[in-house]
């Protein structure tokens, strides 16, 4: 009496793997990499316009958080792809405006910026929700998502005072009002823009600094609602990850 065979087809067959590790970069310590590189740039901010070179020290920065950016997002060769071309405009926009600040308008470097940072928080969220469990990627891209957030923001707002050139004798036409330190009116310095930005983020409001045109207080009135909405839905999305991970142990417990 023959032993029955199994069909070779079957037998061949691979094995899913099951809950497999989420991924979003090229390498597995690039979403990591990144949000330090944007803690570091955010850390340094306030002390390298003090410096002599502390411009060249903050454009330096600015572009390592867009190359790690690259890498954090290009998962797939398309992806890496789009990323490098939304990215090299953005970086050589920033160091033209740096050293040879006649050839471009200044507008040119913040909207680069933020086609680029647009992307990659799409990114970053589309990777989030798309994820099958929770672990350090995932955190790190839910946190580095919140800190692009701000820094999306800052960019508008730098283009805001920017397209809005102080006029001294119609201050009303400002697109931001100081009414502490510095009050005289003047354009929106980057830190003061990082400043405002997180401060509008987390809906903390101190109102040393005031949007006064329509689109400023636009941009604040997006930031502050956007930031409430990501914690939210955030954390109501890594609930729901971390109890539908281990099902199996949860029933067992019961």
């Amino acid at each position: 009496m023959k032993m029955s065979e199994q069909p070779p087809n079957e037998a061949a067959a691979p094995v899913p793997p099951k809950n497999r590790p989420a991924r979003i970069g090229n390498f597995r310590s690039s979403v990591a990499q990144f949000l330090a590189a944007l803690i570091l740039m955010l850390a340094v901010a306030p002390f390298v316009e003090e410096l002599e070179y502390g411009p060249v020290i903050d454009r330096m920065l600015i572009t390592l958080v867009l190359i790690l950016g690259v890498l954090a997002v290009g998962r797939s060769h398309r992806t890496l792809v789009l990323a490098v071309v939304l990215m090299v405009p953005a970086v050589v926009a920033g160091w033209i405006s740096h050293f040879q600040p006649q050839l471009l308008p200044p507008a040119v470097h913040n909207i680069g910026a933020l086609v680029f940072l647009g992307f990659v928080e799409y990114q970053m969220l589309h990777f989030i929700f798309r994820a099958p469990r929770v672990n350090s990627e995932v955190l790190c891209a839910g946190i580095s998502g919140y800190l692009l957030l701000g820094i999306l923001w800052m960019s508008a707002y730098m283009l805001v005072s920017r397209l809005n050139p102080v006029d001294p004798a119609h201050p009303e036409l400002n697109p931001f009002a100081f009414t502490v330190g510095a009050t005289a009116p003047h354009s929106l310095s980057q830190f003061e823009a990082y400043y405002f930005s997180f401060i509008t983020l987390s809906t903390v409001g101190y109102g040393d600094i005031t949007p006064l045109t329509n689109g400023a207080r636009t941009l604040a009135m997006m930031e502050a609602m956007t930031g409430t909405l990501y914690m939210a839905v955030l954390i109501s999305r890594l609930v729901a990850l971390y109890s539908s991970q281990n099902p199996e142990s949860s029933e067992r417990k019961d």
